[in-house]
């Protein structure tokens, strides 16, 4: 046995700590396909605690996997908006297409032919959804096995990666496939975690070979992170009183060459041409290593005259039916000042 564990103990452990006190996740009401599906690709770049509500309001948008393949792109994404990561919606829908005219997956292999699912998303829904034994590896689980491990060489590292792979699979549960790769990612988020493992809680402390050495806090390696890069934003929010006397905000499009952001609406970039505009608000936006510092400039608009600019003005109202970006959707509720009720009501 890898790393010296004894795996059938190390299972019964586990799982006992994990039927005893697991979260009570929404996503684990069910094991149909769909809504594990939905989970997984939400959780690839997700926290827990900002996913339930995007997961509960997508579910009632697109209750069944045919509502969702027979949406508009323009429809699953506004229901994306503020998760992040837009690529991720962009396949989901592609993949719902597929999976509508196909059928559901009954194979690992035929969930990771769909489009976005790499190898940890195929495991998780594989083995939660069709009972198959394959090993969900995310970065929970990376850090659980390098500390049972006491593995001190780099973990983005592909031999690492590799080696920490097979003492999961070398550990997991062929009979509670599903159940085990989600004790085993429930334990890294909530026990065995970054900052201060809480190894005296731990059920299967006494398998971890990081723990007995004194080392498990440093573990897992990493090579340093870059630093953020600075970037400065502004923008201009023009708005006007609509026909129907409610508010109205002028947007524009992305194009559809900026594959990241393509097809969603965000205000435009301010210019000095557009005249005097104080500053109605800043904030701070981190995108993967960009680190944003946006101002948010305000004018009002006549309803009698129309930009110079491609555009279009969208209530108020409609707003939360838009794509619209994080800097976007902060932009708008800053300006709009509804916060701490936000105008998207995102959970976040």
């Amino acid at each position: 046995m890898a790393a010296g564990i004894e795996a059938e103990a190390f299972r019964q452990k586990l799982l006992a700590w994990y039927d005893a006190g697991r979260r009570d996740l929404p996503w684990r009401q069910s094991t149909d396909f769909y809504p594990v599906w939905i989970s997984e690709v939400m959780l690839q770049q997700t926290r827990v605690e900002a996913a339930i509500p995007h997961y509960l309001r997508f579910l009632l948008r697109f209750p069944s996997l045919a509502a969702l393949a027979m949406a508009d792109e323009a429809d699953v994404l506004a229901a994306w908006s503020g998760l992040g990561y837009y690529r991720r919606a962009r396949n989901l829908h592609k993949a719902a297409r597929q999976v509508a005219e196909a059928g559901i997956p009954r194979s690992h292999g035929e969930i990771l032919a769909l489009p976005g699912a790499g190898p940890y998303t195929a495991a998780a829904v594989a083995s939660i959804a069709l009972g198959l034994p394959h090993a969900a590896v995310d970065g929970n689980v990376i850090r659980v096995t390098s500390r049972l491990s006491a593995d001190s060489e780099p973990s983005e590292s592909p031999e690492t990666r590799r080696r920490l792979a097979a003492l999961a699979d070398s550990l997991l549960d062929r009979a509670r496939p599903g159940d085990f790769n989600q004790a085993m990612m429930e334990l890294g988020a909530t026990v065995c975690t970054p900052a201060g493992p809480q190894c005296v809680w731990c059920p299967v402390s006494g398998f971890c070979g990081g723990y007995a050495a004194g080392i498990q806090a440093s573990l897992p390696v990493r090579h340093a992170r870059p630093q953020s890069r600075r970037r400065e934003l502004c923008l201009l929010l023009l708005r006007r009183k609509g026909d129907g006397g409610g508010d109205e905000v002028f947007l524009v499009r992305r194009d559809s060459g900026e594959s990241r952001l393509a097809g969603f609406w965000e205000p435009l970039p301010y210019d000095a041409a557009w005249g005097a505009a104080p500053v109605a608000a800043n904030f701070t936006h981190q995108i993967v290593n960009d680190r944003y510092s946006v101002s948010v400039r305000e004018k009002w608009h006549g309803a009698d005259s129309e930009p110079t600019v491609a555009g279009r003005w969208f209530p108020v109202a409609d707003l939360p039916l838009v794509p619209l970006g994080g800097i976007a959707r902060k932009a708008i509720d800053a300006v709009l000042a509804v916060r701490p009720t936000s105008l998207f009501d995102t959970g976040e």
